[in-house]
């Protein structure tokens, strides 16, 4: 029996343990959701090792547990919220063009119908109205009679003698609200597009991107405490196992590198969220026609830093809301320059 036949005797095993692991888990069989599950496994597997390895070897750790059990549960609690956090942002819909497109097609079926059937006009006399969809607003006004079509209100929202070409998707071949990008990951255009992470296996967008800020605040308490930790072991048991030293060392050293990452990410997107921009936009400036010719210490969706803070945090009632591009006396009156009395008056916020 050659090789080559082991080889191939081998291989046909290993290819029909796989169609019978495909056949159970038909998610498997999709390679990008393999490396997602991999990747997802792997943080799991760190956070497992990290946190193991210092309950087994420190003692002094145990026996504070036992004397000040508050103090671990609170570790332990904050280390299964950030796992929690992690899946709950890696399982939530970053708010795709597609599903807001639905959505506003659906609701505006429903008032075309409501409208024929009572016969009066579906919107209120300023003429605007407010879809709600499951107990949800659309977080779009509809500036319009009865009825608008979707191309329509994108239309709206770009400035006078833009062509559709400029805001249609040539790969989804959908109109394209302002801040909204095709990800080449997931194949669908997000809106408020920031960025596809490749741990998370999603796009960060309009409606996960506070879940996103969430899960690296935790996951940077968590790796701080972590570091404190193992400190604390190799400060009392630096000279007792020079093994288990190292182990704590090496361990060490990873965990600054991570925890130096994060709190650079944490601040990045806390800018961000301040300014009311995306990574997107801000590294693709020039490239983004709409801000091509804005200046770069102007920010032209920010309403200030309290308003801006407050639609991150609180305002997520619905993923579909979408900004029209401000108006040139608009994106004036945020490039002047700040002035003692704009401080008095809190124009930033």
């Amino acid at each position: 029996m050659t090789i080559v036949s082991i080889c191939r005797f081998v291989r046909d095993i290993w290819d029909r343990a796989m169609d019978r692991c495909y056949h159970l888990f038909p998610c498997l069989s999709d390679p990008a959701r393999r490396s997602s599950l991999g990747l997802k496994l792997a943080l799991v597997t760190l956070h497992l090792i990290y946190a193991g390895i210092l309950f087994l070897f420190d003692g002094d750790l145990i026996e504070k547990t036992k004397q000040e059990p508050w103090y671990t549960s609170l570790y332990l609690f904050l280390f299964f919220a950030t796992l929690v956090q992690y899946f709950i942002t890696s399982s939530s819909s970053p708010g795709y063009v597609i599903d807001a497109m639905r959505a506003f097609n659906e609701a505006n079926s429903r008032m075309q119908k409501a409208s024929m059937a009572s016969k009066q006009p579906a919107s209120s006399n300023n003429g605007s109205l407010v879809i709600t969809m499951d107990g949800s607003q659309l977080g779009r006004n509809l500036l319009a009679s009865n009825s608008m079509s979707w191309s329509k209100l994108v239309m709206d929202m770009y400035p006078q003698g833009t062509t559709a070409r400029t805001w249609t998707c040539s790969y989804c071949n959908v109109e394209q609200p302002p801040r909204a990008k095709h990800c080449h990951d997931c194949d669908k255009c997000v809106l408020q597009f920031d960025h596809h992470c490749v741990w998370l296996g999603t796009c960060i967008g309009q409606g996960n991107h506070c879940r996103f800020w969430w899960y690296i605040c935790e996951e940077t308490a968590l790796c701080l405490w972590t570091g404190i930790l193992y400190i604390s072991y190799l400060k009392a048991n630096i000279s007792r196992a020079w093994w288990k030293d190292a182990v704590m060392i090496v361990l060490l050293i990873t965990l600054s590198i991570s925890l130096i990452f994060l709190l650079l990410l944490l601040i990045f997107h806390s800018y961000l969220i301040l300014t009311n921009q995306t990574t997107y936009e801000l590294v693709r400036r020039r490239r983004i026609p709409y801000l091509r010719n804005i200046p770069e210490r102007v920010y032209p969706f920010s309403k200030g830093v309290c308003t801006n803070l407050y639609s991150f945090c609180c305002a997520q009632g619905s993923i579909y809301k979408m900004e029209s591009l401000p108006t040139a006396p608009e994106i004036d009156e945020k490039s002047r320059p700040y002035s003692c009395r704009d401080v008095v008056t809190c124009r930033c916020c």
